[in-house]
């Protein structure tokens, strides 16, 4: 089983920057696709971003799109959300996720698509 930890959440106010971390225990994100998800307090599971498995194509939803960029990097074999200008309304619980055998061109926003998740790590940003 793949074991996905997010981390690099916390309380930040808005305006400021968080980046998130998304690793894969014991293994290499090569040959993954992943996706960054979040859920508020009484809201719907929903995608934030996503990144096929080389790298070649990423998606941004609406609301987050031009402040979040999401990016491989190999040498912490991770995959990053790096979040700037936050906003109140960007707070939630952030989930990555991760499925085998993606090609490069293509990336998934469902969360049904995908096999593996994380815990969560909890980004709030204050008003």
């Amino acid at each position: 089983q793949v074991k996905l930890v997010e981390s690099g959440g916390g309380l930040v106010q808005a305006g400021d920057s968080l980046r998130l971390s998304c690793a894969a225990s014991g293994r290499t994100f090569s040959g993954y696709g992943v996706g960054w998800f979040r859920q508020a307090p009484g809201k719907e599971r929903e995608s934030v971003a996503a990144i096929s498995r080389r790298g070649g194509k990423t998606f941004y939803s609406d609301s987050v799109k031009g402040r979040f960029t999401v990016s491989r990097e190999y040498a912490k074999n991770t995959v990053d959300l790096q979040m700037n200008s936050l906003k109140p309304e960007d707070t939630a619980v952030y989930f990555c996720a991760a499925v085998m055998g993606l090609s490069d061109s293509v990336v998934y926003t469902r969360g049904a698509q995908y096999d593996y998740w994380g815990q969560g790590t909890q980004v709030t940003v204050a008003s």
